[in-house]
């Protein structure tokens, strides 16, 4: 457990190829996985304007949720492209932390003295800190909002009983609240 952000729930990869990602995992039996069609999101990318365009999976191994992240073709500047240009293979890009109030956190870090810098914000939800004095993988606030959660529980309840072979990946409509049951 982290003794600045709390315990870390989630590691995030960022992958040049969603399929080539998810059949990475799936090889070291980790699944099943929830893929996300490719979306949009408004951001802050080191506080100017952006829009987000990505594609997205979700697996669990334990407690331990595992997201994969490919930006698309028509994206703006974020911290997903960012971290592609350095590292074309991807890789481990950041570390999540469940956060009750992002923007409390956020000033709390700062009357703390945390050296950080907010590298990419979704007014009203998460944001990414890169760690000015440390560098390494970034640090994700993640809200405890309750599509987040509810993500999260059935990754982890579903990769508890998953038999290893049986529907490994399954597609999610983001753009509706999950529903537990039809996953």
């Amino acid at each position: 457990m982290s003794q600045i952000y709390g315990p870390m729930i989630q590691q995030g990869y960022i992958v040049p190829d969603l399929q080539a990602g998810m059949a990475h995992w799936l090889a070291r039996g980790v699944g099943p996985w929830y893929v996300i069609p490719p979306f949009s999101l408004d951001a802050l990318h080191y506080g100017k304007p952006t829009v987000c365009r990505i594609t997205a999976a979700f697996a669990c191994s334990g407690d331990q949720q595992i997201e994969l992240i490919t930006p698309l073709e028509g994206s703006g500047p974020s911290v997903y492209s960012d971290f592609l240009a350095a590292n074309p293979e991807g890789g481990m890009q950041h570390l999540a932390s469940w956060c009750d109030d992002v923007d409390a956190k956020l000033e709390q870090l700062a009357a703390d003295g945390v050296d950080f810098v907010v590298a990419q914000r979704y007014p009203g939800s998460h944001a990414y800190l890169d760690v000015a004095g440390s560098p390494g993988v970034m640090i994700q606030l993640m809200p405890t909002i309750q599509r987040y959660m509810d993500l999260y529980n059935v990754g982890v309840s579903e990769s508890a009983a998953w038999d290893g072979t049986t529907r490994p990946i399954r597609v999610m409509d983001w753009t509706h609240p999950v529903d537990v049951d039809a996953l």
